[in-house]
C-alpha cells in the first residue's frame, strides 16, 4: 500500500517552500548532484551513448542539467551544453556550472538539430508563462528531447499548454510529481515520467501543507465483507428513473449492483412495468416517492441518469428536504445549469466538461482551480469527468486520477461511475473518499474491458476491480 504522503501532489510553489525548509537541512548542491545524476541515470537507462545537448537555464533546473551532463560525460557519452543565460552568482547552479568542463556551444536550433538527444534544463515545474520565441524555436529543432522536471512550455501546477511544443520522450522530475504531470492537455507532452528520490526528507515532505494527491489505494480504503456482512451493511443505493432514458438508469443500477451494493432499486412510479423487464435482481418500485422516503435504510440516492429537466425538478427538492445523500448526475446537472446553486445540499455532482461549462462557465487552463472553487461554493465534492478526472472537495482537498482508459469514453459510461459512487458511500464511505474510490474503481474496470467496450460490459469487471482496490489499499 502507498502511503497517503506518497501520493502527494505539491505544486511548483510547494515545491519551493519545500526547497527553502531542506535548505537548512540538507545542502541545496547536494539535492541538485543527486538529482542530476538521476538525470543521468535515466538517460542511460533509456538510450544508447549518443550526442547530447543539455539546455541548461539561469536557476537550479539548469543547474541539474550542469550535473547530468558531467555525469553523462564520465560514463563516455559526447554531450555540450547550451545556456540559456548564466546561472545566478554565487547560487549552487552557478558552482554546478563551474564544474563542467566540457564544451559549451550556442543556445541555437542548429546545435539542437545536430544532437541526438537533447535535455531540457531550462524552466522546470514552476514556469507559468510562455516561454521565449528563441526557446520555442530550440526545442522545435530537437530530434529527441528528454525533460528535467517538466517539459520547457507545460505548467507544473496546471498542465496547460503555454506554447506549441515538441513532445517529450521522457520527463525525470524529482520527490514527487506534480499536478502538472498529470493533467491534459500537458501529460501527453511528457512521455514516460519518473519520479526519482534525490534524499528529500520525508519529515518534511510531512510538514508542507499540500491538499493534492495522486487517486490510488492508500489514499482511501474500500469497505470489505466480513463473515457477518449483509446486503444492508454492503449498502442500499436508489436511483430515480425516468420515461424519456431508461437505459442511463439501468446502466447505472448496473454500475452500482456489479460494484458491491446489497441492494439496488429503481424509483420508476408510472414506468415500472417497463422496468421490470430487466435483471431480476433489481428491485423495481412503483410507489410515490414520498412513501419511499420513509424507509430510513435507503440513504444513498442517485438522481439524474435518464431524468428529464422537469423530472429532476420534482424530485430532488423531495430527495434533499428528505436529508438524503444525493449524487447528482447527468439529468440533475442540466436542470441546475446556470444556476448551480440549486443543487447546494447534495453530496456529490460529476460533470463532464461540458455539463461543468453550463453549470459554472469555462474553467479555463486552471481546471483543478475550477474545480475547488465549484466544490467550495456549493459545499459539495464534485468529480470533474476527463482522462484525468478530479475529484475536489469542499475544504480544498483535491485528486487527480491517471488510473484509467479510453475505452471509457463512450455512451453510459458516467451513469455507471454514478453507480458505482453511490455504493461507495451506502457502504459507509465519505463523499470524498466514496467518490474517489469510485473513480478509480471505475477506471480499472475500463482498463480491464480491453479495446472498444459498450457500457453494458462495464459491470463485468467492477467486482474484480473493487477486489484490486481492497488489496492495492492493504
Amino acid at each position: 500500500m502507498m502511503h497517503q504522503r506518497q501520493l502527494l501532489l505539491p505544486s511548483p510553489s510547494e515545491c519551493g517552500e519545500l526547497d527553502k525548509r531542506a535548505a537548512s537541512i540538507v545542502p541545496v548542491s547536494r539535492l541538485m548532484e543527486n538529482a542530476g545524476r538521476a538525470v543521468a541515470r535515466a538517460v542511460r537507462q533509456h538510450a544508447a551513448p549518443c550526442r547530447v545537448l543539455v539546455l541548461c537555464g539561469p536557476g537550479n533546473n539548469g543547474g541539474d542539467g550542469y550535473v547530468a551532463a558531467r555525469h553523462l560525460m564520465q560514463a563516455g557519452w559526447s554531450v555540450t551544453v547550451a545556456a540559456l543565460a548564466p546561472p545566478r552568482a554565487g547560487g549552487p547552479a552557478a558552482e554546478a556550472a563551474e564544474k563542467w568542463t566540457g564544451p559549451v556551444v550556442p543556445f541555437s536550433a542548429s546545435e539542437a538539430g545536430r544532437a541526438d538527444i537533447v535535455i531540457d534544463a531550462v524552466f522546470g515545474a514552476g514556469q507559468n508563462r510562455p516561454p521565449s520565441a528563441q526557446i520555442v524555436t530550440v526545442l522545435a529543432a530537437a530530434r529527441r528531447i528528454i525533460a528535467v522536471d517538466m517539459l520547457t512550455g507545460v505548467d507544473g501546477a496546471t498542465g496547460a499548454l503555454l506554447c506549441d511544443l515538441p513532445a517529450a520522450e521522457m520527463t525525470v522530475t524529482f520527490v514527487r510529481l506534480k499536478p502538472g504531470h498529470l493533467l491534459y492537455p500537458g501529460r501527453q507532452y511528457l512521455g514516460e515520467v519518473i519520479c526519482a528520490d534525490i534524499g528529500m526528507p520525508e519529515a518534511l515532505i510531512a510538514e508542507i501543507s499540500c491538499l493534492t494527491w495522486r487517486n490510488e489505494p492508500g489514499l482511501w480504503r474500500v469497505p470489505e465483507m466480513t463473515a457477518e456482512s449483509h446486503k444492508y451493511t454492503r449498502g442500499v443505493v436508489s436511483l430515480c428513473a425516468g420515461a424519456s432514458m431508461p437505459g442511463a438508469a439501468r446502466l447505472s443500477a448496473a454500475g452500482a449492483r456489479a460494484s458491491g451494493a446489497g441492494l439496488v432499486r429503481i424509483s420508476a412510479g408510472a414506468q415500472a412495468a417497463a422496468f421490470r423487464l430487466g435483471p431480476p435482481g433489481l428491485i423495481v418500485d412503483a410507489e410515490p416517492l414520498s412513501e419511499l422516503l420513509e424507509d430510513e435504510r435507503r440513504k444513498v440516492w442517485i438522481c439524474g441518469p435518464g431524468l428529464t429537466t422537469d423530472e429532476v425538478g420534482e424530485v430532488l427538492p423531495m430527495l434533499l428536504d428528505a436529508a438524503r445523500t444525493v449524487v447528482a448526475d447527468a439529468g440533475a446537472l442540466g436542470w441546475a445549469a446556470g444556476k448551480p446553486e440549486k443543487l447546494k445540499g447534495v453530496a456529490a455532482i460529476t460533470p463532464h466538461l461540458g455539463e461543468f461549462t453550463r453549470l459554472f462557465g469555462k474553467p479555463g487552463s486552471d481546471r483543478l482551480g475550477a474545480a475547488r472553487e465549484a466544490a467550495h461554493l456549493l459545499g459539495t465534492v464534485v468529480v470533474l469527468k476527463g482522462p484525468d478526472t478530479i475529484v475536489a472537495a469542499p475544504d480544498g482537498r483535491a485528486a487527480i486520477n491517471a488510473h484509467a482508459s479510453p475505452a471509457l469514453a463512450t455512451a453510459g459510461s458516467g451513469d455507471t461511475l454514478s453507480g458505482v459512487i453511490g455504493t461507495m458511500l451506502a457502504a459507509g464511505m465519505t463523499t470524498w473518499d466514496g467518490c474517489c474510490a469510485g473513480v478509480w474503481i471505475h477506471g480499472e474496470a475500463g482498463l480491464r474491458s480491453g479495446a472498444w467496450p459498450i457500457a453494458e460490459n462495464f459491470d463485468q469487471h467492477l467486482g474484480a476491480a473493487r477486489d484490486a482496490a481492497i488489496q492495492l489499499g492493504k
